[in-house]
């Protein structure tokens, strides 16, 4: 060992799904750094899923109040204490990374480093003025928002989700430059408590990943609420006085307009962190995007270095990487034979209104692999809870293997999506056909039967 390199026996960066892996390393008696250059918890915690779910239920609920009188309810208009709602979230959220950070400072074989993690060789990492090293290395230091080369945008006090969740004020209007999840769930928080939206995306839908009647159905729903302008691109941003300007073009006929609005969010994607770890000075191989290359045991091409989580670029999804951190660990300390991960039946939710939930594969992706399939969908509205609750739009698709009724994909929207998707979650991880759902006795009227419905709806022999 190079003379003033610091030894352990695991480094883990990242303390959101790596925190799994160090609790591991821990239980078989390692001595472990943690190395985190922000708040314990991670992305999730502290700039992802849990504040944004937090702040998109007050959206829900102001949503329902507003949404009253369809059900012959008069209610005074409500009104948000935007301040407040902001910082009880953030309190909590703060709190929550308090706890972690103090539960790893009193275990006397966790060493905390708050900094930025850079490799500077074969094995080897910065950590502030030490370097450390480790048999077993795991990086689970996630992605950042990702943002577009555009003339002026550096001169913009723009946003990225990360600020978005933490405003201490609301904007009267915003620009959101994509149209992905992010930009999905952020439009309904703000939206919803009366800022004015404006979103420009480059393709001719929003949701583009989401099966096909997916995406065309939240794209109708969401223009009907917010100004929506598709196959535009932003090409120069600008500020003057309290306004900031973007200018748009139009990708058919190349014609350029400027709009504004108080307030800027960019939402084009992530990217990985590989490059502030500079992960290339030990030999760790990233793909075209800079995700860095793993196998089915999430191991790097360097022996005794893993990667998992957003970095590694298989799913983007809280709840993939905690998956992953579960056979990673699995597969560093176990005495048993290596285990690949099992992404069978990998699901994922927008929580926008109206929500989406999604598993297995879209028709498109059915259609292009050269699958014989049949599809079939059910409304919402054709059920008991459906009716009752007036939901016009919302519907389940299902994809079905023809002849076997092996179960392809499902995909929802409408209320609870994100709840619904998992019977098909179970029947698809289990191997289930058409027939395990079909025949499982669903709660009348529950909303369940929807998903019920669009099953037996479709004739796959």
């Amino acid at each position: 060992m190079e003379k003033g390199v610091r030894k352990f026996d695991v480094i883990v960066i990242g303390s959101g799904s790596g925190m799994a892996i160090a609790d591991a390393a821990l239980s078989h008696g390692k001595k472990v750094a943690i190395i985190e250059d922000g708040p314990l918890g991670g992305t999730c915690l502290n700039r992802g899923c849990i504040p944004s779910k937090m702040l998109i239920h007050v959206a829900d609920v102001m949503e329902s109040i507003n949404s009253a009188s369809k059900f012959s309810i008069t209610s005074a208009k409500a009104r948000a204490d935007f301040g407040k709602i902001v910082s009880k979230v953030s309190r909590v959220i703060d709190d929550d990374s308090k706890s972690i950070e103090a539960g790893i400072r009193e275990e006397k074989d966790f060493t905390l480093y708050k900094e930025t993690a850079r490799f500077v060789g074969p094995r080897l990492i910065d950590v502030g003025r030490e370097t450390i090293t480790a048999d077993k290395i795991f990086i689970v230091a996630g992605t950042r928002p990702s943002i577009p080369k555009i003339s002026g945008l550096e001169k913009v006090p723009y946003l990225t989700s990360t600020e978005a969740l933490r405003l201490k004020k609301q904007p009267k209007s915003m620009i959101i430059m994509g149209g992905g999840y992010i930009a999905a769930e952020l439009a309904h928080f703000f939206g919803s408590l009366g800022t004015k939206i404006t979103i420009v995306e480059m393709t001719d839908k929003l949701l583009g990943a989401e099966d096909d009647e997916i995406s065309e159905k939240f794209t109708e729903l969401f223009s009907k609420k917010y100004n929506i302008l598709l196959g535009h691109k932003a090409v120069g941003a600008s500020k003057k006085a309290k306004k900031i300007f973007l200018e748009i073009q139009n990708i058919k006929n190349s014609r350029i307009k400027k709009i504004s609005a108080d307030s800027l969010l960019v939402a084009v994607g992530r990217m990985p962190n590989s490059d502030i770890l500079d992960v290339g000075k030990s030999g760790i191989a990233v793909n075209e995007k800079g995700y860095i290359k793993v196998n089915e045991f999430l191991e790097t091409n360097v022996a005794g270095i893993w990667a998992l989580g957003d970095i590694a670029g298989i799913y983007l999804f809280k709840h993939s990487a905690n998956l992953e951190a579960n056979y990673a660990a699995h597969n560093a300390f176990s005495s048993e034979s290596k285990t690949p991960v099992d992404y069978r039946a990998m699901p994922h939710a927008v929580f926008s209104s109206p929500q989406i939930a999604g598993v297995g594969l879209t028709e498109k992706q059915a259609k292009d692999k050269g699958l014989n399939y049949v599809s079939g969908k059910y409304y919402y509205s054709h059920t008991g809870m459906g009716a009752a609750m007036q939901e016009k739009d919302g519907f389940v698709k299902a994809i079905v293997e023809k002849g076997t009724g092996k179960i392809l994909g499902c995909h929802i929207i409408g209320p609870d999506a994100s709840t619904l998707i998992h019977e098909v979650i179970v029947a698809m991880r289990f191997e289930g056909t058409v027939n395990e759902i079909i025949h499982s006795v669903h709660i009348h009227p529950a909303l369940s039967e929807v998903v019920s419905r669009a099953f037996a709806a479709i004739d796959y022999n």
